[in-house]
């Protein structure tokens, strides 16, 4: 049968059926499109997941992409050591300086000076070598210019410890005090790093040697050392004599400094006024305690300048020289006692500019009065 003897109704039916085949076909050709692109996407996740898992290399871009960055990960790190490696290398030459000055001139903070002795990684100063030959160079002098101030510092000691030995006085009593050093343990595996270390052990050596030093001169402070009057004089010196009072034997525990009633009396060391006030034969009397077990008496005063409790400073002006007490006429009694026990104050006196100058040199200069009132009748 061909379309010519369809009838008119059949025409329509035909083409319906025609259409409903074509969107058949065309959804079974769509399901199978899906099913393709979710088989392609399946496929390309699976190689995404073994790539990055390892099991499947990476395709030749990406692994050049990714050593890329792992070299520029490295040489970032790298300069960053350079760098802040040159940075400790160059605070340490300026913290080395300040302890050769220190050494040289007893001036210096100990918690500062103590950064001279640390030591840096061998490794990063290895790595830096070529950026950092101009600070070697340095730090090569100073390791020279070490040697000649430990020498300066070991002469000092010497010299104040036999001073203060010579007062009766230990080093010991003086330089009481420790020390505490310590930080990451840094092995010396190159001739590099022995040799680093080596400089480390001597700013280290000389960093203790300056402490010393340092904690004994700044014991030296509690020792008297100026004179307590402008003009110093005698009467009556330490020891056995013969009482002006009773004409008998009898033990002076000081020396007796005469001079017009109203004279100044000066502090002889730093401290603090343990006693200002009457005293028995003493009369009117200050004592200061300058700390180590070390004290100073002054005897027969007119006038006191200072209270009990108040902290004075090496030739400040205490009190003016009197005749009260057991006394036979206008004079200081002065007396120097360690542990309460009186010494002979005469070799405080006369050491005086040294241990001035060791003094000086802890605390900074300090201007010693010599003005002060007008003397009295």
């Amino acid at each position: 049968m061909n379309d010519t003897a369809l009838t008119p109704a059949a025409r329509p039916l035909d083409r319906l059926r025609a259409a409903y085949g074509t969107r058949r076909l065309m959804a079974r050709g769509g399901a199978a499109m899906v099913l393709g692109l979710a088989s392609y996407g399946a496929v390309a996740a699976s190689q995404q997941v073994a790539v990055a898992t390892g099991l499947k290399a990476a395709p030749t871009s990406e692994r050049k992409l990714a050593k890329m960055e792992q070299k520029v990960t490295q040489l970032q790190t790298r300069v960053a050591t350079i760098r802040r490696t040159a940075e400790l290398h160059a605070s340490r030459i300026e913290q080395r300086q300040a302890l050769l000055a220190a050494a040289l001139t007893g001036e210096g903070e100990s918690r500062e000076l103590a950064r001279a002795t640390l030591a840096i990684d061998p490794d990063a100063t290895r790595l830096a070598a070529d950026t950092i030959k101009p600070f070697l160079r340095v730090e090569t002098r100073q390791a020279e210019l070490a040697a000649v101030a430990q020498r300066e510092l070991d002469q000092r000691y010497a010299v104040t410890a036999k001073t203060v030995r010579k007062l009766g006085i230990s080093t010991a009593r003086l330089a009481k005090g420790g020390s505490a050093m310590g930080g990451p343990l840094v092995e010396a595996n190159s001739a590099e790093a022995r040799a680093d270390l080596a400089a480390d052990q001597q700013f280290r050596s000389l960093f203790m040697s300056w402490k010393k030093l340092d904690r004994l001169e700044q014991g030296v402070i509690a020792i008297p050392s100026v004179q307590p009057v402008q003009k110093l004089q005698f009467t009556s010196n330490f020891g056995i004599r013969s009482d002006p009072f009773r004409g008998t034997a009898a033990m002076h525990a000081g020396v007796d400094i005469p001079g017009p009633s109203g004279t100044p009396i000066y502090a002889t060391a730093d401290g603090v006024i343990s006693h200002a006030g009457r005293q028995g034969g003493y009369g009117n009397m200050v004592e200061i305690n300058h700390g180590k077990g070390i004290a100073t008496r002054y005897g027969h005063l007119s006038k006191i300048l200072v209270s009990d409790n108040t902290r004075v400073k090496r030739g400040q002006l205490i009190a003016l020289m009197g005749s009260t007490g057991r006394s036979t006429g206008p004079h200081l009694h002065y007396e120097v006692r360690i542990d309460g026990h009186a010494v002979n104050p005469v070799p405080f006196l006369t050491t005086a500019d040294y241990l001035m100058a060791a003094q000086d040199r802890a605390v900074g200069q300090i201007p010693v009065s010599t003005s002060g009132p007008a003397p009295q009748d």
